[in-house]
């Protein structure tokens, strides 16, 4: 029995095996960058955009973590080109080298949250050394969710990232099937269907008038512009509209009360209202187009309630198209 005992018990010169993890690759003397088994599967594969220089340590160890299928990566090398691509691909994650070759980190994440990433992307900063806790206070002040070394910590950066992904795709998913945008506001598209439904039945029901106007803004917002557009739209607009956003730079307001001459009335409104808005320091004034579908009596001539939202929008789309007309089109069958 001793004997037994003494065979069952583990090798002292022999280490575990860590379960979901398999090493790829010495980078450094005695110390590997596994590669990640997801704890769950993604229901799409997160995109991430890498802001690192080529050819280092920590390049190494991302191209290690990082792998397809499980993540779709996008490499830059510079922070600059990092503040470029952003608002471009809008990312899952945007994970920051702290030694970039241009620019300081914390001032990448500074500029991310400004105006070119929500602070629904999560931003990690990754660095090859130990952190000190004033460069880490100062990542996350900066805006970055977190900061760490990819070299001392890689299972736990790549945990993170795994966590931080989950989170990201399950707000997407929410907010997909919410009503409301909790950030601007506005009604999404799943909430504007709904509330078409609702208004063209009232509509029918007493004989009224019911009117949408789509609007189109350009540059399209990014960052914070969606929710200020939000806030002219709503100011400008009566308690009972209900605004909601289309797309990018696409926008709806569901007008009920609103027959064809009020609701080219609307339009125009709204479109001065935007355009008198002050441009930010460097960026062009916005330029409105508009597209507008609406009926006097919604019973003597029925629009189904996804048709009246996309009537709007394919109005729309003609302003945009020709500038013939002017830049404010109602819907022609």
């Amino acid at each position: 029995m001793r004997s037994e005992r003494a065979s069952s018990r583990p090798n002292p010169g022999l280490s575990p095996p860590r379960r979901g993890f398999l090493p790829v690759g010495r980078l450094s003397r005695g110390r590997h960058i596994p590669r990640v088994t997801q704890r769950k599967p993604f229901h799409r594969p997160p995109s991430l955009l890498v802001a690192n220089a080529f050819g280092t340590r920590v390049s190494q160890a991302l191209t290690s973590l990082l792998t397809p299928p499980a993540y779709r990566v996008q490499f830059v090398s510079t922070g600059r080109a990092l503040l470029e691509s952003a608002p471009v691909l809008r990312p899952d994650i945007i994970v920051v080298d702290a030694d970039l070759p241009d620019l300081d980190s914390v001032a990448v994440c500074r500029a991310l949250r400004r105006d070119r990433a929500a602070w629904s992307i999560p931003v990690v900063v990754v660095t090859s050394t130990p952190a000190t806790k004033q460069q880490r206070l100062a990542a996350l002040q900066a805006g970055a969710w977190d900061s760490l070394s990819i070299l001392m910590q890689p299972e736990e950066l790549a945990l993170k990232l795994d966590a931080m992904a989950h989170l990201k795709l399950d707000m997407e998913r929410a907010l997909q099937e919410s009503a409301v945008d909790p950030a601007s506001g506005l009604y999404t598209s799943r909430g504007l269907e709904r509330r078409a439904r609702e208004l063209t039945a009232e509509a029918m029901r007493r004989h009224a008038p019911l009117a949408c106007v789509a609007l189109g803004v350009e540059p399209p917002p990014g960052g914070g512009g969606t929710a200020f557009i939000a806030q002219v739209l709503q100011a400008h607009g009566r308690t009972s509209d209900c605004v909601g956003r289309l797309g990018v730079g696409s926008f709806a307001v569901l007008a009920p009360a609103t027959p064809p001459l009020g609701a080219l009335t609307m339009a125009r409104r709204l479109s001065q209202a935007l355009e008198a808005v002050p441009p930010a320091k460097g960026a062009l004034p916005l330029l409105v187009h508009a597209g507008y579908e609406a009926a006097a009596d919604l019973r003597a001539t029925p629009i189904e309630p996804a048709a009246l939202i996309e009537h709007a929008e394919l109005a729309l789309r003609q302003a945009r198209a020709t500038s013939a007309g002017g830049r404010i089109r109602a819907y022609e069958a």
